[in-house]
């Protein structure tokens, strides 16, 4: 049997709240135990007894840290260097490897607008990742959006969500589809909503011109998301709300928020979390392929990105191109800049995303039972180790 894990001394963010001096205990891939504890064994690593007293356990002090779930990102477009809409398996596993070294445990590759046989062959690649568990499934941001919203999606690749094309992307997926961002005012687009939603795929409202009635329509008709809300949307407007006010608004709706100071200023981000409350905020990277990267000229799809001081936009046009964010970098800005609690981050970055897609039974919260996927940050929020199943993806290095 391997060596148990006990991680102590840290405050440990708990569904239930944050236990000061608390403690993890990991068995194998799962958490077997998390609470309250007394510390560290006073005898050190090598000493400690095992929790189930047959063999010894190895003991970590992480007094003075933070332990919280290990983050779950539904929006992603790569990392690493890597494209997850282009990339070869190799990379794209590169750009997964990229993220968790950030502490993104569990995630949804994102595929930007294509030709509809590039993104049926895109699905079965990304289906087979999928399947081995090294992503959690397939996000098809485009090509059923509008144009006049594209921001970084090629125009003429553009097209109307007509419920046989979307059907026809959801199957090639083979069961790993879990969402699809859509404009619900396109023709098409609430009928599209419909089977999404009799599929069990999330319908993401997202880089759309709809109004405001057409958004409670799709909402009505069983959109759950709002993609990085406020971006590729029409503002909010005091006589023509368009749809924010229907994404904030209505119960139903999980709003994505993009948390790097470029996409969002912090009183957005205050008005999202103050209307929707934590339960209904999902942090997410929109990230490509130079995030954890660096500077440079990148393709994102067919088009030509340029990535400056860590801001990626189109190299024709200016839009911004998705972000170089990683979810590290959007705790410790929700901390220092927002001033969220921890308890509201760890909703947002963990909990609310696992339950849009359906792992909320394995991921997203620190329980026993579930894998043991954690981030451990010290006090300043900065990432000092990540687990992933019960192996160190990043050996928290203290002192």
């Amino acid at each position: 049997m391997a060596t148990s894990k006990v991680l102590a001394g840290a405050r440990v963010v708990l569904p239930t709240g944050i236990v000061e001096g608390g403690r993890v205990i990991v068995e194998g891939t799962r958490i077997a135990a998390a609470g309250p504890g007394d510390g560290p064994s006073p005898d050190g690593p090598e000493n400690a007894p095992s929790p189930g007293g047959h063999e010894k356990a190895q003991v970590l002090d992480l007094t003075g840290h933070w332990l919280v779930p290990g983050f779950v990102d539904i929006h992603n477009h790569g990392g690493g260097g890597a494209s997850f809409t282009n990339g070869t398996v190799e990379e794209i596993l590169q750009g997964v490897r990229t993220h968790r070294q950030h502490g993104t445990t569990t995630l949804v590759a994102s595929t930007v607008t294509g030709e509809s046989d590039f993104l049926t062959q895109r699905a079965g690649l990304l289906s087979e990742l999928a399947e081995q568990g090294d992503i959690a499934g397939i996000h098809f941001e485009g090509p059923f959006i509008s144009p006049c919203r594209k921001g970084a999606h090629s125009e003429e690749l553009l097209r109307h969500p007509e419920p046989a094309e979307v059907r026809k992307l959801i199957d090639a997926a083979r069961g790993q589809a879990r969402m699809v961002t859509l404009a619900p005012e396109l023709p098409g687009g609430i009928d599209s909503v419909r089977l999404l939603a009799e599929h069990g795929v999330i319908a993401a409202v997202g880089h759309t011109d709809a109004t405001y009635e057409q958004t409670v329509e799709a909402i009505d008709a069983g959109a759950t998301v709002a993609t990085h809300l406020f971006n590729a949307m029409p503002a909010l407007g005091h006589r023509a709300p368009g749809p924010v006010a229907a994404l904030l608004e209505d119960e139903r709706i999980t709003v994505e928020l993009i948390n790097d100071g470029t996409h969002l200023h912090p009183a957005a981000l205050e008005l999202a979390f103050h209307r929707a409350g934590a339960s209904r905020v999902a942090f997410i990277t929109d990230a490509m392929d130079a995030a954890g990267f660096g500077d440079g000229t990148y393709l994102l799809g067919p088009l030509e990105v340029e990535v400056q001081g860590g801001v990626a936009r189109l190299v024709e046009g200016g839009s911004i191109a998705g972000s170089t964010l990683t979810l590290d970098r959007a705790f410790k800005r929700a901390v220092t800049v927002d001033r969220l609690p921890v308890e509201d981050i760890v909703h947002a970055i963990s909990a609310n995303p696992a339950k849009l897609i359906g792992t909320y039974d394995r991921v997203g919260s620190l329980e026993p039972g579930k894998d043991a996927d954690l981030v451990v940050l010290d006090a300043d929020f900065e990432l000092k180790g990540v687990m992933r199943k019960g192996s160190w993806v990043v050996e928290p290095r203290l002192g």
